[in-house]
């Protein structure tokens, strides 16, 4: 029966590692399975561009957003592109730090629809990095793509639909500063 028991206890902590395990694991497995499949409209990291350009073409839309913790004003210099499948383009987004303080932040994105993820390829993206802005300045953030000609294989995008590149920018906790500041001691009353 202690042998029984020990067994169960056992079993159970193996269960309980695998389960914690397998959580720590699963936000890298789901990004790359985003990344390998286009779920989501995740988007494609390319090396190289594309062998084959087709005649064909293709309008690109840009979104751009920032969460209410990142005081810049962020905007892409050309709202629409018209480019021929397979055809490497770049384009720019401009942002500023309206703030009086440096501020870093990485911009997350998604295409639209959904399906088209997989066939939209960065060559180049300020996305790929956390972006350090200082007070008042003002730059442009280059992009680098192409979308894949084998896009029109796809029922759902032989038609061509205009795409959507949607960007939004977070901030990104540096730990430059204190959460909040302990007060000094005996000073707890006061603050009350």
């Amino acid at each position: 029966m202690a042998r029984r028991g020990r067994n169960i206890g056992f079993g159970c902590l193996l269960f309980a590692f695998g389960m914690l395990g397998a959580a720590y694991a699963s936000v890298p497995l789901y990004e790359l399975f985003c990344q390998v499949t286009g779920y989501g409209g995740t988007t494609q990291r390319a090396e190289a561009g594309s062998s084959v350009v087709l005649d064909r073409t293709i309008n690109v839309r840009f979104d751009a957003n920032s969460s209410s913790a990142v005081p810049w004003t962020f905007q892409p210099v050309e709202r629409q592109v018209t480019v021929k499948l397979g055809e490497t383009r770049q384009t720019a987004f401009r942002v500023r730090n309206n703030s009086d303080k440096p501020i870093v932040a990485q911009a997350t994105f998604n295409v639209t629809p959904l399906a088209a993820g997989v066939y939209f390829n960065k060559l180049y993206c300020f996305c790929f990095d956390e972006q350090t802005l200082q007070p008042g300045e003002d730059i442009e953030m280059p992009i680098v793509f192409f979308v894949d000609p084998a896009m029109l294989d796809v029922e759902e995008l032989k038609s061509g639909p205009t795409i959507t590149l949607s960007y939004t920018l977070f901030p990104i906790d540096t730990g430059d500063e204190p959460v909040a500041a302990v007060p000094a001691k005996g000073k707890v009353r006061d603050q009350l």
